[in-house]
């Protein structure tokens, strides 16, 4: 089941489910997801100082990245056929008993830009920002402006509460993360 807009503004009146900075409902909330804003925050490869990407490197694959942040007021360029990792600005915590939907918005979408690749579901016990997986596929470059609304986010109930929620797995990589944190995948076994 799926939460309208009259439970995910109750489950975050009782803080079943945390986002902040408070969302103004008026403007995020929509018939069964709420709207997230784009941070400052970007993660940009340096693709001309390596070749290929070892995602079992760790010393290369952090250098692989560059933060870059966006002063206020100013926007982020996504060039056509850009990969970056952005983040939302709020911080989001999912019960143990719900799990969560990332959408691309379908203005940004008509723009050319998605923004997951393939991380569109939020596991329930989930607490951080949300990094966004920002790709350009058009043939235009894109102005990203921090603070606009970039995704949304819906919600599901779960038959019962998880018996392992994501805060509580051993190899919960980015749980907590604050921006775009880079891949992590070198920390998983072969």
């Amino acid at each position: 089941m799926i939460l309208s807009d009259r439970d995910i503004k109750k489950a975050i009146a009782s803080k079943k489910i945390v986002i902040k900075p408070a969302p103004d409902f008026k403007t995020q909330l929509g018939a069964c997801s709420i709207d997230l804003k784009l941070g400052n925050t970007f993660r940009v490869f340096e693709h001309s100082r390596y070749a290929y990407v070892d995602p079992f490197k760790k010393e290369v694959r952090e250098e692989i990245t560059k933060e870059f942040k966006v002063k206020s007021g100013q926007p982020f360029i996504i060039q056509p056929g850009d990969f970056v990792l952005g983040a939302t600005i709020e911080y989001i915590e999912v019960p143990d008993d719900l799990t969560g939907r990332l959408e691309g918005r379908s203005s940004i979408g008509r723009l050319g830009v998605v923004i997951h690749s393939t991380a569109a579901h939020i596991e329930c016990g989930f607490r951080g920002n949300i990094t966004l997986e920002l790709a350009n596929m058009g043939k235009m470059p894109v102005a990203l402006y921090p603070g606009m609304r970039i995704c949304s986010v819906s919600f599901e109930q779960l038959s019962t509460p998880a018996e392992v929620p994501y805060y509580k797995k051993k190899n919960a990589k980015y749980a907590g993360q604050k921006g775009p944190d880079e891949s992590k995948i070198n920390e998983e076994k072969l």
